[in-house]
């Protein structure tokens, strides 16, 4: 019979301590990457199995988990929420449950069609990924019993549970860095009220101009989709404001990427003439030739932050309920200059 490898066997060979194999093999701070790479490495090449693991993996259960997105935020290109999506299924995948995706159509949100997946109860649970209508999200609410988790948006008529990013303090952020790189006359590009991060991320950039001892000017408050069908690929057209500002926030990459083409046919050169910030930082490759400076949107901890509220809530466990805020960061690139002094 094969002997039972033990932690003290790496740690031998290793030349470590026991308690410093422990830490390494649990996940534990302490303990270099490099080092810890290095005793995950010879763990496994020696056979170790961890007296849990197998505990753990009997008492751990499988889950589908169903994630539902609307169709007018899957645009012609590869969209923020397709990358959201997938970082959602690597974490399922993660804790051993799979997800299944389920585009909702335009027409079926209007009629409040309920998700297939949810009709023919093939999910234990399911994330909402993007804003949808006030009435399906009461029709949501009130007829489903379904374990729910909405991302990257949240219900503001109704309780419920969401991962948000920092939209409002995002972009006052970025609007306080334009004023620290000399910038006072700073237009806002969104369709406002389309949706909660939109309107969030205006919020942010309207406090940071009045602390600024600047007014918000209704002709700078740039659209940047249909207000009817949120779509921005579909005959939309982004018009430029009569009178310039020196510097454009907007609310995602994409409308900042849109915004540097129009600026681009009407002679102005980015960072040179104007300066442009964006939020995300995410845009599909070739959609602009600038790189944009940018609000970084922290994907991943959303991502298993719904995922793991979820099981949780499928299984009773306790979990934190409400609104959840994950931070993210600003990215400097190359779409800002410091506005000369005249």
């Amino acid at each position: 019979m094969a002997k039972t490898v033990k932690m003290a066997d790496i740690a031998e060979m290793m030349n470590v301590s026991v308690v410093t194999v422990s830490k390494a093999l649990s996940g534990q701070k302490g303990v270099s990457e490099e080092v810890r790479e290095k005793i995950v490495k010879l763990a496994a090449e020696m056979g170790y199995k961890q007296p849990s693991a197998l505990k753990l993996a009997r008492s751990r259960k499988s889950y589908n988990i169903g994630v539902l997105v609307s169709d007018r935020f899957l645009d012609k290109y590869k969209s923020f929420y397709w990358e959201m999506y997938q970082e959602v299924a690597q974490r399922a995948l993660h804790k051993d449950c799979f997800t299944m995706l389920e585009v909702l159509g335009i027409e079926d949100e209007k009629s409040l069609v309920l998700p297939k997946l949810l009709q023919e109860e093939k999910v234990d649970g399911m994330i909402v990924i993007g804003l949808l209508c006030d009435k399906y999200l009461e029709m949501l609410g009130s007829s489903v019993k379904t374990p729910l988790v909405y991302l990257d948006f949240y219900d503001k008529r109704h309780e419920c549970d969401a991962i948000i990013t920092d939209n409002y303090y995002g972009m006052y952020k970025l609007t306080n860095y334009l004023f620290d790189m000399g910038h006072t006359q700073i237009a806002y590009v969104g369709t406002l009220l389309s949706t909660g991060s939109i309107m969030d991320r205006y919020f942010g950039y309207a406090k940071s101009l009045l602390e600024h001892g600047q007014n918000t000017r209704e002709e700078w408050i740039v659209e940047d989709r249909d207000p009817v069908t949120g779509r921005s690929d579909l005959g939309f057209e982004l018009q430029l404001p009569a009178k310039m500002p020196t510097a454009f926030v907007c609310n995602c990459d994409l409308a900042a990427s849109q915004l540097i083409k129009k600026l681009k046919e009407n002679s102005y050169r980015v960072p040179e003439d104007i300066s442009v910030v964006g939020f995300d930082n995410y845009l599909y490759p070739g959609l602009c030739d600038v790189e944009i400076t940018t609000y970084e949107v922290d994907m991943k901890e959303m991502a298993r932050k719904s995922i793991n509220n979820l099981l949780r809530k499928i299984s009773g466990e306790y979990y934190k309920q409400g609104v959840t805020i994950v931070e993210g960061h600003i990215v400097l690139k190359d779409s800002v200059n410091r506005k000369k002094i005249s």
